[in-house]
């Protein structure tokens, strides 16, 4: 029987055509690699690899920058365009975040106050939204610490997520000035039911990696804490007795806290480790190598379908509002994320309501009363 590579090589054209926008690019914050794919058995398959999208900005919780924004774009147009590629795993640097969305330093001091500016990020942010949802590769979130705001909402354009188990996932608009109308009012409908939905999305209180995969928000989870050499659950919401039968620290009887200081103090123990997190990772492409490939694009395309429908249904007008909303809460709630001190980064609800209810219009009086003082920022 003749060897397929030789095969391919003689029936291959001269010259294939180059189909991405930028062959080769480097963005501040943005890593693009390609890794060997691997078998099921961890063997490496020569020629064919899985590309690894990573947002590097650690520092800052891999929060998204403009320059940031720009470099996703291209990193899954390259990703989708390049033939070798079975699938995507998106992730962030480090331990303690995948992405908690749009950098707050950047929208406070730039777009706060500048509708116009806003509106132009926001062609972006929905352009990178749009490339995760129309790569032509699978692709995988690789949730390696907190999934928060437009963090979560570019995380749920994938089309799986595995987490490790210390993560925590939410959304924050209503509690730091915005709407979660990047993705969130789109996508979790569809992933975990209306009234989950409403939870979520309005209440803005983030959620533990066990409680996403129990609603079936996220695909697995992966251990990442070691104490003593070992890999542990996370110790704050699943292995306490003070736990219900879903993982809740219960309350009552002063429990709660002793549950909390004790889990704490077990967390301090330990250290993170990836590698579990990893294996599943790999897992899960080597699954999606050995299948066909056409069959298995027509296949996420197809069930894509209603993430799409609704995203296209509402990115415009979401755009128009969120750029208008910087010249009124948003720029209230971004400058105090920005500006207050590290325990008190939201404005006066209370008082900005009392306000409104007077009649009070949005000057820059109003802002300034609102925005909590004594921070350095972030």
């Amino acid at each position: 029987m003749p060897d397929t590579l030789d095969v391919a090589a003689r029936t291959k054209p001269a010259a294939l055509k180059e189909h991405t926008l930028l062959p080769e690019f480097s963005s501040p914050g943005v890593r693009f690699e390609k890794r060997p794919a691997k078998t099921p058995d961890g063997a490496l398959v020569a020629g064919l690899s899985n590309a690894w999208i990573t947002l590097d900005n650690a520092k800052e919780f891999n929060s998204y920058t403009t320059e940031m924004v720009k470099g996703v774009i291209l990193a899954f147009r390259a990703a989708s365009a390049a033939r070798d590629v079975v699938a995507v795993v998106f992730t962030g640097a480090g331990d303690r975040a995948f992405c908690t969305g749009g950098n707050t330093r950047e929208y406070a001091e730039y777009y706060a106050g500048n509708p116009q500016e806003y509106r132009q990020y926001m062609r972006l942010f929905n352009d990178m939204v749009s490339a995760i949802l129309c790569c032509d590769k699978p692709v995988v979130c690789r949730v390696n610490g907190m999934r928060i705001g437009g963090g979560q909402e570019i995380g749920m354009a994938c089309d799986f997520t595995i987490a490790q188990d210390l993560a925590r996932f939410g959304q924050a608009g209503p509690k730091h000035g915005s709407a979660p109308v990047g993705g969130a009012t789109d996508f979790l409908p569809l992933l975990i039911g209306a009234e989950r939905a409403m939870e979520a999305g309005t209440l803005c209180e983030p959620w533990s990696a066990h409680k996403a995969y129990r609603l079936g928000l996220i695909s697995d989870i992966a251990p990442a804490l070691k104490v003593d050499g070992e890999f542990v659950a996370n110790p704050l919401v699943v292995t306490d007795r003070y736990c219900d039968e879903w993982g809740r620290i219960v309350h009552g009887e002063g429990k709660e806290g002793a549950a909390l200081a004790e889990g704490k103090a077990f967390l301090a123990r330990g250290r993170i480790d990836l590698s579990r997190l990893d294996d599943k990772i790999e897992a899960l492409c080597a699954k999606l190598l050995l299948t066909f490939p056409e069959c298995l694009t027509k296949t996420f395309e197809e069930l894509r379908k209603p993430k799409i429908d609704a995203w296209n249904r509402n990115k415009e007008n979401s755009r128009a509002w969120l750029a208008l909303n910087m010249m009124t809460e948003a720029h209230a709630g971004f400058r105090a994320f920005n500006e207050g001190p590290r325990e008190a980064r939201e404005i006066d609800f209370v008082a900005l309501r009392r306000s409104l209810a007077e009649g009070a219009p949005w000057t820059e009086e109003l802002i300034e009363s609102l925005v909590p003082k004594g921070g350095e920022g972030r």
